[in-house]
């Protein structure tokens, strides 16, 4: 359990009394009661303050505050400082700044700006948090410790100690260097390696360049590809020695480190089994599709199988380093807010409490705005929803979000898939994944995102988007769980390569082809203008004939499976575009193209009903979302208006008590007012 010292969803956010005068500490303090706040998270950005220069630590502000915030039964969330180092250090100690991807050393400024192979951050990082560990072990407002901050927010390092200890990385993971050049396939462009040390970081001066859509671009996927497994593993080495520093003098003080939802750089499913809570930080923009701001809290929570989350940030209003920085309406802050309970999260937190004055943060939203009192409408918006959460008390605290679904999410395999040189730049793995899950966010039922390493056998259905890299043993458990009864569904470009992005010979999808029952022998790459047609030879009767698609198309032939799409057009006119192959007892399902969403509502709705999986409610008018959280023997369901207008919902059989407003819901159709949710207790049957 996340909140065991306060049993309720934690109700605050970033706090930085240390940018103010003592004379505004209380009265925001006043103002935090008002507003229901429990839960302040401080001393994120406090290394310069605590540390003024190598010798000298001082701790008095935060004593004092700790011990205010206290006295008002205030819990606190402390973060060990460590996401920008001080200004001495920098001038003192240069080893700790970062190199960019073109060999420019960095001078002091931003955040996220050491180099975290650096002797002196992994010495004076890990000693800030021992500190700080041994002189609030035993406060009684310390609930939680916050590691860092959004690690790996700024570029990737390219310095000689970076260098060096990727070198080191690479023996460990291949031993030899035969190993690491078959894995590289050096022989092409004769890159063959003789000894480690002429081994290079890949970068604008070596093996890449900034390409289109803003990605970068290499001559060795496999060079590139290890490159950001290494970076991922050197931040989580830096969270680990704070980890160990803080675990050594709090064994039962939980710990996190907040995340970023779908973040390229890191590879959270990773991450996660060192971090004790998952937290992460959630910035949608006002026209962010619903459902991908649902699928990242779902993602988020599967990476630990599940297990309740803390939403670390997200704005009481306006965000600052958008293009377009949009209030949020009334009501949606709110709304949003559900969205995350419902989805998961034990935990309501904001960046930021009170609005900075001055730097790059200071028109970026807060509870308490410039104005400095309560009487805003944002103020009066957060005190409603700390009203709220307290009246919900620990009522969905550790409640879990049950799914027949999941669509496997692999961050190794999206590196792979957007360092590829081909078919087309046009492809994003975050976007395909999102793709199906729309489709199943629109028909109300409910989907787990988890990682290939994931049991499969509580799922009815498992898909896999562009599964472009197969790692070892993922083709033999697919195959078991299809073996055993299970449904599954990949894509168009899967089964491609290896984890070292070589190619699986014998014709894509490689390791999958035994379980899909074709065979791929050419991959069509549409210009952006350019669509081909899906023609249904199997459909309901409430199908189109025929289905835009495009992006890719591959050319596929059966061994084996139905044949249920073919394609309309072009000289492939007629070969197969969707096939289903029965697979011991269960099915699998090859989509050789990307189809328009359409197609993927009416075929995931019939390939739902047929397996047994069913949406929450009969039907859902649009921009309405539903999920269900679990706890003993109760259900919770979660039935949240988007739109601005006032919306009637079919309940069908989900009549219940409204746990914000006390009234029974009974009738199939009732009127949810725009931009409000319900969240309905019902027994468990």
């Amino acid at each position: 359990m996340i909140n065991s010292k306060l049993p309720k969803i934690w109700y605050g956010g970033d706090y930085n009394p240390d940018q103010w005068e003592k004379h505004v500490w209380d009265e925001d303090i006043r103002m935090f009661k008002l507003a229901g706040i429990d839960l302040a998270t401080l001393n994120v950005f406090g290394w310069s303050k605590n540390q003024p220069n190598e010798e000298t630590y001082d701790f008095g502000w935060l004593d004092e505050m700790m011990d205010k915030l206290h006295a008002e039964g205030i819990g606190v969330c402390l973060g060990t400082s460590t996401a920008a180092h001080p200004a001495w250090m920098a001038r003192k100690y240069p080893d700790v700044l970062q190199v960019d991807f073109y060999g420019r050393q960095r001078k002091f400024g931003g955040r996220h700006n050491s180099c975290p192979n650096s002797p002196t951050y992994r010495k004076y990082a890990p000693l800030m948090a021992e500190k700080l560990a041994e002189r609030y072990k035993d406060h009684p407002a310390l609930l939680i410790w916050h590691i860092n901050n959004e690690y790996g927010g700024a570029g990737n390092c390219y310095c000689d100690h970076c260098e060096a200890a990727f070198r080191v990385w690479l023996q460990k993971r291949y031993g030899t260097l035969a190993e690491l050049n078959k894995a590289w396939n050096t022989g092409f462009w004769g890159h063959v390696f003789h000894d480690w040390e002429d081994i290079v970081l890949p970068s604008g001066i070596s093996e890449e360049w900034e390409g289109e859509n803003g990605r970068t671009r290499t001559n060795y996927q496999g060079i590139s590809l290890d490159y950001l497994r290494f970076h991922s593993d050197s931040l989580l080495e830096c969270y680990q020695l704070e980890y160990a520093a803080v675990r050594k003098h709090t064994p039962d003080i939980p710990i996190t480190t907040n995340m970023m939802g779908a973040f390229k750089k890191l590879d959270y499913h990773k991450w996660a089994k060192h971090i004790d809570v998952i937290s992460w930080d959630n910035y949608p923009t006002i026209d962010t599709p619903y459902s991908y701001t649902a699928m990242m809290h779902d993602l988020m929570r599967g990476l630990k199988d599940g297990q309740p989350v803390m939403l670390m940030e997200q704005t009481p209003s306006q965000q600052n380093w958008q293009p377009y920085n949009s209030l949020k309406r009334p009501g949606v802050m709110r709304l949003w807010s559900y969205q995350a309970v419902a989805r998961g999260a034990d935990t309501v937190l904001f960046f930021q409490l009170r609005r900075s004055v001055g730097a790059c943060e200071k028109y970026h939203g807060a509870v308490i705005e410039h104005v400095g009192h309560e009487h805003t409408r944002v103020f009066e918006e957060s005190a409603q929803l700390g009203a709220e959460l307290q009246k919900l008390g620990d009522t969905l605290i550790d409640a879990t979000v049950p799914a027949k679904v999941a669509i496997l999410f692999d961050w190794e395999n999206w590196w792979a898939v957007e360092l590829s040189s081909g078919p087309t730049i046009a492809l994003e793995y975050v976007n395909e994944v999102h793709k199906y899950y729309d489709a199943l966010y629109r028909q109300g039922i409910a989907v787990d995102v988890v990682s290939v390493e994931t049991e499969l056998s509580n799922y009815d259905l498992v898909i896999a988007p562009v599964m472009y890299m197969v790692k070892p043993g993922v083709a033999q458990k697919l195959e078991q769980y299809v073996a055993a009864g299970g449904h599954f569904i990949t894509t168009f470009f899967s089964g491609i390569v290896n984890e070292s992005d070589i190619v699986q010979l014998g014709g894509y999808p490689g390791e999958l082809r035994n379980l899909l029952g074709i065979w791929a022998e050419e991959i069509d790459a549409l210009l952006p203008s350019q669509t081909n047609r899906m023609i249904m030879t199997e459909r309901d009767e409430n199908w189109k004939e025929a289905y835009e698609c495009g992006l890719l198309c591959d050319l596929i032939h059966s061994e084996g499976a139905e044949i249920l799409a073919v394609y309309g057009d072009d000289f492939y006119e007629g070969r197969p575009a969707l096939t289903r192959n029965k697979f011991g007892s269960g099915t699998a399902w090859y989509l050789a193209t990307s189809p328009e969403a359409a197609f993927l509502e009416d075929w995931l709705q019939q390939l739902c009903a047929q397996i047994g999986i069913e949406p929450l409610l009969p039907s859902l008018p649009t921009g309405i979302e539903v999920v269900i959280r679990e706890k003993d023997s109760n259900q919770y369901l979660f039935v949240m208006n988007h739109n601005a207008a006032d919306v009637t919902v079919d309940l069908g059989k989900r009549s219940g008590v409204e746990l914000i407003t006390n009234r029974s819901l009974n009738k199939e159709n009732e009127v949810l007012a725009g931009r409000d949710v319900w969240i309905i207790k019902q027994a468990v049957k």
